[in-house]
């Protein structure tokens, strides 16, 4: 500790124990003193960072448009633990994180992390809990730093579907980080491949995502099995149809195939049988099996595969396009995937 905050701290135990000596009172314990003067000493050194929490209303909140939380999906369902740990405390313990507005008279704040104790507050102050307040921290800070913050906080949340942080993700590779994959997994202290998979759940088109309850549904594990399948015209075709099949069938019988990991085996079903038809040698012509495979970055063709003859493939690896041992591990897996589909 410098000799001026030495000093500082020094002064004010001393004008404590004044203070309390001259109206004949005990004198403050010594260790209690003592704890004073070392926190003053940590806040003075940098190595203690004091916040400022307030309790607001959260009417006065609104939520930032770069959350990853999806607002509108939130119910009493899925926010009733927190709203029952609230209510037996007595109020929010752990703080969100806000930016304050300035010239907004509508909002004081906007939301960048905290969405559920958001909504779970406002949820208790229209159903006779009035008293309880939302516990806000606000800090400054700009876009790109917000979607860090976020991201590093929910990152662990089991509450946040995969498809939740896919879509954020996304948003965020163009909105902060110009298209440049490398440099978002950097910023986010990821590996480029844990993040790809993300980005290619976001990417997974409507046609494929019907055949699921809900795109909340879908997880990682569920994109690694679809993505080999609508790699090609060919199968991609096979999987929009089969995803139709499903999303109708389901609107005649809301219990048809809901779980997700049922979806995904019939959507590799449909795909296996056509394969196995071509295998067998139908009446198609063979050159329905000639198809490339393309990187989604750029769709630039990593492999083409010709089927000769029901016994025969051609596999012809672009090497040039096949930048790292990565990529090329990667087409490999998307090629044996797509004619030996894992079964479950």
């Amino acid at each position: 500790m410098s000799g001026k905050n030495r000093a500082f701290a020094d002064g004010l135990t001393a004008a404590i124990s004044g203070v309390t000596g001259r109206q004949g009172q005990s004198r403050p314990n010594r260790s209690i003193i003592n704890d004073r003067t070392n926190r003053l000493a940590e806040v003075a050194s940098g190595k203690v960072v004091t916040r400022t929490h307030e309790f607001i209303d959260p009417a006065r909140c609104r939520m930032w448009e770069g959350h990853n939380r999806d607002y509108a999906a939130l119910s009493y369902e899925n926010c009733h633990e927190l709203i029952e740990s609230i209510r037996a405390q007595g109020r929010q313990e752990v703080p969100a994180i806000v930016r304050r507005l300035t010239n907004n008279p509508d909002f004081d704040f906007e939301v960048i992390c905290g969405a559920r104790r958001h909504w779970s507050v406002s949820w208790l102050n229209a159903n006779n809990y009035r008293d309880i307040k939302f516990l806000v921290e606000p800090r400054e800070m700009e876009d790109e730093e917000a979607f860090r913050i976020a991201d590093l906080e929910n990152r662990a949340r089991e509450d946040l579907t995969d498809y939740e942080r896919a879509k954020d993700y996304l948003l965020g590779l163009d909105r902060y980080y110009h298209g440049r994959q490398k440099t978002m997994a950097d910023r986010l202290n990821v590996s480029e491949a844990w993040l790809s998979r993300y980005l290619d759940l976001a990417r997974l088109p409507e046609a494929v995502t019907r055949a699921f309850v809900s795109p909340h549904d879908i997880r990682l594990k569920h994109v690694m099995q679809i993505k080999p399948l609508i790699k090609d015209s060919a199968s991609r075709e096979v999987v929009y149809e089969a995803a139709e099949r499903i999303a109708a069938l389901r609107r005649k019988d809301q219990n048809y195939l809901v779980e997700p990991a049922a979806v995904a085996r019939e959507l590799e079903n449909a795909v296996a049988a056509e394969l196995g038809h071509l295998r067998r040698g139908s009446a198609r012509s063979p050159k329905r099996g000639a198809v490339a495979i393309t990187r989604d970055t750029d769709g630039k063709e990593i492999v083409k595969i010709d089927a000769k003859s029901p016994k025969r493939l051609q596999v012809t690896f672009m090497l040039a396009e096949l930048r790292s041992r990565e990529e090329m591990e990667e087409a490999v897996k998307l090629l044996t995937d797509r004619y030996w589909p894992v079964q479950e």
